[in-house]
């Protein structure tokens, strides 16, 4: 392994590993109870090789594809999931919850801030006139509590509810995004639930739950959402799964979002699995433990440029509520060289040199390493950044524990060489 790292590097890697032995045994741990749950929803829900052949065409009655969203429902604490390779990403998922839970005209409250940057063009914020199809073209306007001090403004959220009395629906982000901002643990999600349910229990909560899952024990619809979405491509997938999203909660919510999917009418009878169902259901079920092997990344890379004199958050010793890391490198240079040192330690495209370019639904041009096995999968390690101030990277996932490991020393060789 000379060869591949400094010696002197090498050393420090073992002292930043060895003061975070108990944060490492605190991911395990939840992977443990994570991976009993998803054991016990297959088990329940009578998983056999016979739901694994998947369909084509429409996909009426596709027995396993139907199995797998009952498996998310009972893991997720809801009524019902809607697990689909149609949805594209994240973001379509999230604005299906979203349009799920909005007659026309009824205002979208964003508790956490602004939401994340694919989705404000989805919302509308900024635009005039709005973009077609977005919610405030369909007459849905948005209000954005900030945050506080990077925590939720409670007093703020409470104010706002009384302000609008339009409000059909309140979106929480629970990771941080691109934003200067905490995680949400899945208590704190539940508080603004209670607060918004005491206002209204007609007002409905959705979670942008991308990055969270199986971070903890519980999810957010076991404290009172009534709508949560995430990618496939993340955490639930477990590495695994080729492309795809979910929703996840009460089950008229989750049908008017596979009506938003496919069509009014049809909704949730159509949409065949194209043989992916055996990795859908071998990727959940590896979920709980590849999410710990990113937590560990995130726990050694926090552990370790904190040493090196960088800002960090979480903290190296932090209870952590979503996977992402960030590591604040203070000038363009030595972001585009932590870049391409995650890159160099990729499976996949290691040759390749990260350049900031621009991406459709950003504002600022993203430097981008995703030596990924699927294209733009954040549960392999992977790491990005607008290229603005304070040049902050955001690195998250990790197949294993050994590979992320590897990827955050030599970001930090990389950097070393400027």
């Amino acid at each position: 392994m000379n060869d591949f790292l400094d010696s002197s590097l090498l050393s420090l890697g073992q002292e930043a590993e060895a003061r975070v032995e108990a944060a490492l045994a605190r991911a395990e741990s939840a992977a443990l109870s994570n991976t009993a749950r998803v054991l016990a929803a297959f088990r329940r829900h009578r998983v056999s090789d016979s739901l694994f052949a998947g369909t084509t065409g429409y996909g009426y009655d596709d027995a396993g594809r139907d199995t797998l969203e009952r498996v998310y429902a009972d893991v997720f604490s809801a009524e019902r999931a809607l697990v689909r390779v149609q949805f594209v990403n994240g973001t379509h998922a999230i604005f299906a919850a979203m349009t799920a839970c909005l007659e026309p005209g009824r205002r979208l409250l964003c508790a956490t801030g602004m939401p994340y940057d694919t989705l404000q063009g989805a919302v509308g914020i900024g635009q005039d006139p709005p973009r077609w199809g977005s919610l405030a073209y369909y007459g849905s306007p948005c209000t954005v509590v900030p945050m506080k001090n990077g925590r939720p403004d409670y007093d703020a959220i409470a104010d706002a509810l009384r302000a609008h009395p339009d409000t059909g629906a309140v979106e929480i982000q629970r990771s941080r995004g691109y934003a200067d901002r905490e995680a949400l643990s899945v208590e704190e999600i539940g508080r603004i639930a209670a607060l918004v349910h005491r206002h209204d229990p007609a007002i409905r909560v959705i979670v942008d739950n991308c990055y969270g899952e199986f971070v903890e024990e519980t999810e957010p619809c076991a404290v009172g959402a009534d709508l949560m979405a995430g990618s496939l491509i993340k955490n639930p997938g477990g590495g695994l799964a080729l492309c795809g999203g979910y929703v996840a909660g009460r089950a008229e919510l989750v049908e008017r979002a596979a009506e938003r999917l496919t069509v009014p009418g049809i909704g949730g009878e159509c949409g065949s699995s194209l043989g992916q169902n055996r990795s859908l259901f071998q990727g959940f079920f590896f979920a709980p433990h590849v999410t710990a092997q990113a937590l560990k990344t995130a726990i050694f890379a926090a552990s370790l440029f904190e040493k090196l004199g960088y800002a960090v958050d979480p903290a190296p010793d932090a209870v952590r509520h979503d996977i992402i890391q960030t590591i604040r490198l203070g000038a363009p240079e030595p972001l585009v060289a932590f870049m391409r040192g995650v890159q160099s330690g990729a499976p996949v495209d290691a040759f390749a040199t990260p350049e900031p370019c621009p991406i459709p639904g950003y504002d600022d041009p993203v430097v981008m390493a995703a030596g990924a096995f699927v294209q733009g999968s954040s549960i392999e390690l992977s790491a990005d950044a607008p290229m603005r101030e304070p040049y902050t990277a955001y690195l998250q996932g990790g197949l294993t524990y050994e590979a992320g490991k590897l990827g955050v020393l030599l970001a930090a060789q990389e950097i070393a060489k400027l």
